[in-house]
């Protein structure tokens, strides 16, 4: 007996064994990952968390796949792990690759995600009471955030418009001005505090994208062109009132004046506009933003609210006009003059009139 070919012959069987057993899995394998049927008629199913062999369970249970286990395995190797939980429409037709890649685009119905507006014109302390109501974190986990120093110097190496001037120790919050108001829609109400900052950054510089050469090239620094949006978002109420604004506000910074702006008294304060009026020793009170301090001839050290992109761009815009002096009316009107004279005959005839504003 030629013991050399029967231990040949042996390892030939061994091997055909294996790769026929091998070429079996891979079969089943690729039949377990096709289509249950071919309807095509789509059944609403809910996604909801808890890993891969809770959705398996879910998506057999429901009759759209062939195997749990086949269906585990291809999500793995496709590297298609972060399957999102939401409502989807699927169908038996579609088969596991298809189902995977609907489930790890998102694209349904997410009922675990959490919707926030942050209206345009919000302070910090406002943003702050906004995140406590509808997320699971309070308002302390918002302050501590804005307060991580190795949090913030990251978004400023991220984001282009962030530089270490709201490092400023002066500064009442760090991230105040450049945090876009809109309506997000947030994973659930664990979203971390860092990650709505993060988004609402995001959202600021895709809104500034058509603009950011006119950011880079103008006398004026990146934080002061948000310092002065936040100034006129309070100020005013249409674009050109708030680019005549800002024509206002520069005119006096040039002349050595200050600007006046009761806005930033309120935000130097912490105190709310419309909450309720000032005392005069608190109208005077200089610090680091109240520029109806006789002293106070320059911006705040930093912006009093997070502008609109309508503000913003009032900025870049700006009217170069002859006013020094603006008021408004109860109707929100804006009248502008250029001397104080003027300016004290503008607000006697509305008083007159009826017209004159009183908190």
């Amino acid at each position: 007996m030629n013991v050399s070919k029967f231990f040949h012959n042996i390892y030939f069987a061994i091997l055909f064994f294996v790769l026929s057993l091998l070429l079996l899995l891979f079969s089943i394998f690729h039949y377990n990952l096709g289509a249950v049927s071919d309807d095509n008629e789509e059944k609403t199913v809910i996604i909801e968390r808890g890993g891969l062999e809770k959705i398996a369970n879910t998506l057999y249970k429901e009759g759209l796949i062939r195997d749990k286990f086949s269906f585990i395995v291809y999500v793995k190797i496709s590297g298609n792990n972060n399957l999102k939980a939401a409502t989807y429409s699927l169908a038996q037709d579609m088969g596991v690759r298809k189902i995977v890649e609907l489930l790890a685009d998102g694209k349904g119905e997410n009922t675990d995600q959490k919707k926030i507006t942050f209206k345009e014109g919000l302070n910090i302390r406002q943003i702050a009471k906004v995140i406590e109501e509808n997320t699971n974190h309070s308002l302390d986990d918002v302050y501590n955030t804005l307060k991580d120093e190795s949090f913030i110097k990251k978004m400023i190496d991220k984001y282009w418009f962030l530089s270490d001037d709201i490092l400023n120790p002066d500064i009442y919050y760090s991230l105040e001005g450049y945090l876009y108001p809109d309506t997000y829609n947030f994973s659930s109400d664990d979203v971390e505090v860092t990650e709505i900052f993060d988004i609402m950054l995001a959202e600021t510089e895709k809104k500034l994208e058509g603009m950011k050469s006119e950011f880079l090239d103008n006398d004026l620094s990146i934080s002061d062109i948000f310092i002065l949006a936040s100034i006129v978002e309070l100020e005013g109420n249409t674009l050109e009132d708030k680019e005549e604004i800002v024509g206002v506000f520069r005119n006096r910074l040039k002349s050595n004046m200050n600007l006046g702006s009761d806005v930033t008294t309120y935000y130097g304060l912490k105190i709310n506009m419309g909450d309720r009026d000032l005392y005069s020793s608190e109208v005077n009170e200089c610090n680091s933003y109240n520029t109806r301090c006789s002293s106070f001839k320059k911006l705040p050290v930093s912006p009093i609210c997070n502008p609109s992109i309508e503000s913003l761009e009032a900025v870049i815009k700006f009217k170069n006009n002859g006013y020094f002096y603006f008021v408004a009316d109860k109707n929100k009107k804006i009248y502008f003059s250029k001397t104080l004279k003027e300016h004290e005959a503008i607000i006697r005839e509305l008083k007159e009139k009826k017209l004159w504003l009183e908190y």
